[in-house]
């Protein structure tokens, strides 16, 4: 027995990571950093949604290759897989048969108000079925392994809506126990802003690559756009990239650059050089972690067959509980 099935407290955190590009510094400051905290509260699962992934990445390798840096990373950012369950989404085929009961149970009209396939259409776009059926297979995920919270950022309790609402529909069909009906941890991660000031996405092109070897992380933390004062200027720190994003790697030495900043006779350059120094004290121990584990993928297969495993028993016992409430047995 694994330290995670004795936990105490009892309630359950599920967390899913989509596996679509190399992680960047806006991932670790905005979702693994704050979602690696839940450890001390919930018990929790992390799980690497591969079949999601597939809306978009049409590559098998890419995805193969995403997959297994996704994984390395959570485990070198501190991910304990003694503690916490880290599985593949497809490793557990249950999700899809309660994404068919789900199915069922919930109005095409819902999936079309969903935000990724209104978005889609906006954007003039045709998109594809498993965008629109997105929101069920998420749906499945959470309810699969009896999830309390879900850890949500504050515009995106709405997308947890779905969820309660195909749970509370089966469970006043077939019975209340049927399934748990999962509540919204309101997280307080920041928005971590990207090199061009906007936030930090790959759509953007504006990332800081994770683990990037030094040179080049210093040569993308040297491109960040800043305002244009002299060196002997005053500086705003508040509003500015740089110093936001120092605020998030050092806290504890921000006061003193928005002293310096503001004083004049200390420039952009300066304070970049300081966040250079200070994303590779806080980054380079897991840049070579990361390298360690990714190098083994036998290793790391088979740590993520593991958390299947055992996260494949939950979802049994689940299903065994809707198949026999539903007349499926």
């Amino acid at each position: 027995m694994s330290t995670w099935d004795t936990l105490r407290p009892v309630k359950t955190s599920l967390t899913g990571i989509k596996p679509t590009h190399l992680p960047h510094l806006g991932n670790y400051l905005g979702a693994i950093r704050p979602a690696l905290s839940l450890v001390e509260e919930y018990r929790t699962l992390y799980f690497i949604a591969d079949y999601h992934a597939l809306t978009s990445v049409r590559d098998a390798d890419d995805l193969r290759g995403y997959i297994r840096d996704v994984a390395a990373t959570w485990l070198a950012c501190g991910l304990d897989p003694e503690r916490t369950l880290l599985y593949r989404q497809s490793d557990v085929p249950q999700v899809f048969e309660l994404t068919w009961v789900l199915g069922c149970l919930t109005a095409t009209g819902q999936l079309e108000r969903g935000h990724a396939y209104k978005d889609a259409l906006g954007r003039g776009e045709a998109p594809n079925a498993g965008l629109f059926n997105y929101p069920l297979l998420m749906a499945a995920d959470i309810l699969l392994y009896d999830t309390d919270v879900v850890p949500v950022g504050k515009d995106q309790k709405q997308h947890l809506e779905l969820t309660r609402d195909a749970a509370t529909r089966l469970n006043h069909l077939y019975g209340d126990e049927t399934l748990v009906v999962p509540e919204a941890l309101i997280s307080e991660a920041p928005l971590v802003p990207g090199t061009d000031g906007e936030k930090m996405s790959k759509s953007r092109g504006n990332g800081i690559p994770l683990f990037a070897p030094p040179k080049k992380l210093r040569k993308v933390i040297m491109s960040i756009k800043t305002s244009s004062e002299t060196l002997e200027e005053p500086k705003r720190a508040e509003g500015s990239t740089v110093y936001a994003l120092y605020s998030l790697v050092a806290p504890e030495h921000a006061p003193e650059m928005k002293q310096k900043l503001e004083a004049g006779g200390y420039g952009w350059g300066h304070a970049k050089e300081a966040l250079y120094e200070a994303v590779e004290a806080e980054i380079g121990p897991k840049r070579e972690a990361y390298l360690e584990i990714r190098a083994d993928e036998p290793r790391l297969d088979a740590l993520l067959h593991a958390g299947a495993s055992r996260a494949g028993e939950i979802a049994e016992r689940t299903m065994q509980r809707v198949r026999a409430a539903v007349g499926i047995e």
